[in-house]
């Protein structure tokens, strides 16, 4: 029998959940640190599985926060100047604790180096006044055309794209 995928596929490409976890840049000194909220919501679609009797927001999704605010310190600090700020290396990553709903999550960001192509940094995740999360990061940045200039349109759309979300974070 003969399948259509493209019907197949339509269902799954609505059901794909997106995060974006941070709400808010607080504080930002370009090359050194970068302070970010964000606040933990019950509406959040991963609580529906993560755990329902005891929601919590995922180890996973806490590193991920401290990986969103590090990639916008590189961003402002290097003037928006790769598309592709990505995870290299996560290390001594310790969970001290769970951001449940209602909780608000500051991550606090310092650099330790802010080169050309990479980044390093010390992170923390604190609830009130009580370190949650803590993790060594190492970022790559670099352009899609530095592999394919073919790729320089997408560059400067996700480039732009970023700036405008930067510009939300900050208000």
């Amino acid at each position: 029998m003969k399948k259509n995928w493209k019907i197949a596929q339509k269902p799954l490409k609505s059901r794909l959940m997106k995060f974006i976890l941070i709400d808010r840049v607080i504080s930002v000194e370009a090359g050194k640190e970068l302070t970010a909220t964000k606040s933990v919501s019950l509406a959040e679609e991963y609580l529906g599985d993560h755990f329902p009797a005891f929601p919590v927001l995922p180890g996973v999704l806490l590193l991920e926060g401290m990986i969103e605010s590090a990639a916008w310190l590189v961003r402002h600090t290097q003037n928006f100047s790769n598309s592709m700020v990505l995870l290299e290396a996560a290390k001594n990553v310790k969970y001290k604790s769970f951001a449940a709903p209602g909780m608000k999550i500051t991550y606090n960001v310092k650099a330790k180096t802010i080169e050309e192509n990479t980044s390093s940094f010390i992170t923390t995740g604190v609830c009130g006044e009580e370190a949650i999360v803590d993790a060594r990061l190492t970022l790559r940045h670099f352009n899609l055309a530095d592999d394919n200039p073919k790729l320089a349109m997408n560059d400067g759309k996700i480039i732009e794209c970023m700036k405008q979300r930067w510009k939300l974070l900050t208000q």
